[in-house]
């Protein structure tokens, strides 16, 4: 027999799924196979550690296609035309093919796009004053400049829903201008009148299942208005653009936009629709974003774009990785754009048949997605539709349900964030004005924020007090007895604590428990942290407290480690607290700090 046409490891029995489970059963030695490898994300979605062909099955349709022509967004902030023109320019010789002017006055469309080809540069705005106006007379240049019809690409953004979900106030004149916008740019299919925003929801705290579900059922009440003006259901979706914003959980993302095309598509089936051109626009959530160790929010951006364009949008705008608390520089926009191009141009995405097509994986977590958002959507259907459920606050309360949970999982460090909760970077200094005091959070509307909040409130307090003391509060890892356990314990210590901005010194090791006890007591430091093994604890760990305090009665005194079976007594003794996986990084911290500021009182200047 000719080998040529032999099937690759055809000698190899194929492993049937129930072999895989048998070995991990085995693996697991007794383990919860649940509990253990079966993930379940905040949208509630079980996702199994592997698939196989086995799992195959009738997964849903009209996901989209990989965009060929894949728009790579750049904000410019206008102020006036000859500014937003020469960032403009700039931005293109920067390899941008498609610019997002935020207008907040009346410009010059001709004075503003000079010198910009329209038909290779998608021109979108953001209209928050003279809308008609100025669309009108973008129309008008565009006509005067002779571009092909079909090459004029790019959307009008008048906040049609994301400034009621902001301001909880809805502007019926939003709807009226939106009929305009529609009539001025009938003649152009690549260019959207309509623009329907999900950000508010992720940024605010959301999950996956319920951006998608929201923002659907915000485009039903858009169409029914717009319907109200003359403009037909069609017409509506024909002109429509989606903005979503992109989350951290990367495959996750992947399933969210190809769920939302395919109920999308869905939905416009009910209308008697089922050929209609729209687009989708992809931007990088606030909410994932960090002003601490900031240049991981590029790590961030990179893998929240591959996601999105994994997902089969037209667009994406990344955010420069410094807006979070500073003005983007050019320096800093230059490398937001630089992500997508070396993506596009580099990686092919977007050259390319989607490479995530037929993952049993992706299909089956979009899938899921699109199932429970749909769930979802008729929920709120049932209940009288968006607007609605918005002035019940239903919607805001299931939001604020998942940003608690989120949270506390951020505070747990179950959910971690580079820089944020863990592997702070302990040698950068940050300005205590930039960072938050934490949240204030309404129930009429949404706040989109940084998850990082809470986390940036603990260090804000810490750099207020070196700023008033003038002395920066010393973290001593004190340890001895079993190296092993000393040193992952004094690790584990250094990271968990290291959040807040203290002093964090290398582990100290000392020959016996006696001598850290009393060396640790007279040192310079504000807290101190026993690192040692549960064994050494069990041997020492009473008499280290008992020691320490005899010498001293005002440092923090903690331990690596939980060891409940002595904990009271070592609390008795005077031991303020422990730091372990299950702690508590808000309240563990949180503590430190009340009892250092009694401590630095008297230093103040």
């Amino acid at each position: 027999m000719n080998d040529k046409h032999k099937s690759l490891f055809s000698e190899f029995n194929a492993v049937s799924k129930k072999e895989w489970l048998e070995k991990v059963e085995i693996d697991l030695k007794g383990a919860d196979f649940e509990k253990k490898l079966v993930w379940k994300n905040l949208s509630n979605i079980k996702i199994d550690p592997f698939y196989t062909a086995e799992d195959k099955k009738d997964y849903v349709k009209n996901t989209g296609e990989n965009s060929q022509n894949l728009i790579n967004y750049r904000n410019i902030t206008v102020t006036a035309a000859k500014q937003g023109n020469e960032q403009a320019i700039k931005a293109v010789e920067e390899g941008i093919n498609g610019l997002l002017f935020t207008l907040n006055t009346n410009v010059s469309a001709e004075q503003l796009l000079k010198g910009l080809d329209l038909n290779n540069i998608a021109v979108s705005f953001i209209l928050n004053k003279d809308t008609v106006p100025f669309a009108t007379d973008f129309a008008e240049f565009v006509e005067k400049s002779k571009i092909a019809v079909e090459n004029l690409k790019g959307y009008f953004d008048t906040g049609l829903i994301s400034k009621y979900l902001t301001s909880g106030k809805l502007e019926m004149s939003l709807f009226d201008q939106g009929a305009e916008l529609v009539k001025l740019v009938a003649k152009y299919p690549n260019y959207k009148a309509v623009t329907i925003s999900g950000n508010e929801y992720l940024d605010s705290g959301a999950n996956q299942v319920q951006e998608v579900a929201y923002t659907l059922s915000s485009l039903v009440f858009v169409i029914e208005k717009l319907k109200e003006r003359s403009i037909s259901e069609k017409d509506v979706l024909n002109n429509l653009n989606v903005k979503l914003a992109i989350g951290s959980e990367y495959f996750v993302e992947i399933g969210k936009f190809r769920a939302f095309t395919s109920l999308l598509k869905e939905i416009a089936s009910k209308y008697g629709i089922t050929a209609f051109t729209h687009t989708m626009i992809a931007k990088t959530s606030v909410w994932s974003k960090s002003v601490t160790d900031p240049h991981t929010n590029l790590l961030r951006a990179t893998t929240e774009a591959m996601s999105a364009i994994l997902g089969n949008v037209d667009g994406v705008l990344i955010d420069a990785f410094d807006k979070e608390f500073s003005k983007p520089s050019d320096f800093s926009s230059r490398i937001a754009g630089n992500i997508t191009t070396i993506l596009r141009e580099e990686s092919y995405l977007g050259k390319v048949a989607n490479p995530v097509d037929g993952s049993y994986y992706i299909e089956e977590v979009t899938a899921k997605i699109a199932n429970r958002a749909l769930e979802l959507f008729k929920e709120i259907e049932n209940k009288g539709g968006f607007f609605t459920s918005f002035e019940n606050e239903d919607i805001q309360q299931q939001i604020a349900e998942i940003r608690q949970e989120k949270i506390k999982l951020i505070s747990q460090r179950r959910l971690p964030m580079v820089g944020v909760n863990k592997y702070p970077n302990l040698m950068e200094t940050v300005d205590a004005s930039i960072l938050s005091a934490g949240s204030e959070v309404g129930t009429k509307v949404l706040s989109p924020r940084r998850a990082s909040l809470e986390i940036e409130a603990l260090r804000k307090r810490t750099e207020d007090l070196v700023n008033k003391t003038q002395k920066r509060p010393i973290v001593e890892l004190t340890s001895f007895g079993n190296l092993t356990m000393r040193k992952a314990r004094a690790a584990f210590a250094y990271d968990f604590i290291g959040v807040s901005g203290f002093d964090m010194h290398q582990e100290k090791a000392y020959a016996s428990a006696q001598e850290a006890a009393e060396q640790s007591a007279k040192s310079d430091s504000h807290v101190v942290v026993i690192c040692s093994s549960d064994q050494d604890y069990d041997d020492n760990g009473l008499a280290f407290v008992k020691t320490f305090r005899a010498l001293n009665n005002e440092k923090v005194l903690l331990l690596a480690g939980n060891p409940t079976n002595i904990i009271d007594e070592l609390t008795k003794a005077g031991l303020d607290g422990c730091v372990h996986m299950k702690s508590d990084v808000i309240g563990t911290i949180s503590k430190i700090q009340d009892k250092i500021q009694k401590t630095l009182k008297s230093l103040e200047v």
